[in-house]
């Protein structure tokens, strides 16, 4: 009964897959880039939809997931970025440097981000968006900027939103706070020495990082749980049917950060898995806009 039981979830989360790679790309309104490389691309939609007439809208920045590997860029998540348009939310559509077309060692697939280009385009992203965003989304209120992400993306966004608390010998560290509503992380990897043991997505975290002969000396700069408190209101959302990042991985995060002192949300869904979370068609991504919404406005 058990393995009937299991082959039943992952028959479900096959199919939850497949929806939400069933939509076809929308192209963006713009397209501006943040460097010299041809993945320091961001793309924007303008709002439309439900958002008040001459009211500038709420920005939302998405960084997308797949393991932070080179086959999954930001293509995957456009129907996500138009449907949160489509919500009355400006998007910015980030895309950063993942990792190379090779195999990773002792694997078969593409190795897992690089150190340090991911995290270098995620902090020049960021910084140049508000510049960026005055020219290509103007109807965007800045003021009012949600950092979402996917997946690997959720673990970008959280890390992006606690630049401040880096090393201070730390490149990437900021002086303050990004000028930040909040962040909304959906089946973060959100804990690397979590998601290493329970090997997720092929131990992808590990890559990241440069293999174990680099984990532990990276680990400070990179895990959002040993990044806290951050004083940015978050908020994580997470499908109890996750088999990808499971629920595990977002508890430890939200434990971590009750230890620090600071309060996180934590969204979990019923009989949901991986990719509900930014599947337009899915109950579980107008759950995604509401928690984004209700940190935005």
């Amino acid at each position: 009964m058990p393995d009937d039981a299991a082959a039943a979830r992952a028959a479900a989360a096959a199919v939850e897959e497949e929806s939400a790679f069933s939509h076809p790309a929308v192209e963006p309104d713009g397209t501006a880039a943040y460097g010299d490389h041809p993945d320091q691309l961001i793309d924007f939609y303008a709002p439309h939809g439900e958002r008040v007439p001459g009211e500038p809208a709420p920005l939302v920045v998405v960084l997308h997931g797949g393991a932070w590997r080179a086959p999954y860029d930001r293509r995957h998540v456009t129907p996500f970025a138009d449907f949160l348009a489509r919500r009355g939310f400006a998007v910015a559509n980030v895309e950063y440097r993942r990792g190379a077309a090779l195999p990773a060692q002792g694997g078969t697939g593409p190795v897992a981000g690089r150190w340090p280009e991911t995290f270098d385009d995620v902090a020049a992203a960021l910084d140049a968006l508000p510049a960026l965003v005055r020219e290509a989304l103007p109807q965007a209120d800045p003021r009012r900027t949600v950092l979402t992400g996917h997946s690997a993306g959720g673990h970008l966004a959280l890390w992006a939103a606690a630049r401040h608390v880096l090393p201070k010998d730390a490149p990437w560290r900021t002086d303050a706070p990004a000028a930040l509503r909040g962040v909304v992380a959906l089946a973060p990897i959100a804990d690397f020495t979590v998601a290493e043991k329970l090997a997720v997505c092929g131990g992808a975290a590990g890559q990241l990082l440069g293999g174990e002969a680099k984990f532990a000396e990276r680990l400070p700069y990179a895990d959002p749980t040993l990044l806290l408190p951050t004083g940015i209101a978050t908020t994580l959302v997470q499908g109890r049917a996750d088999l990808v990042v499971p629920q595990a991985v977002a508890e430890s995060y939200a434990d971590a950060a009750a230890k620090s002192g600071e309060v996180v949300g934590l969204t979990l869904l019923e009989d949901v898995g991986h990719f509900p979370l930014i599947d337009p068609v899915a109950d579980a991504c107008a759950v995604v806009a509401e928690e984004i919404a209700q940190l935005a406005w």
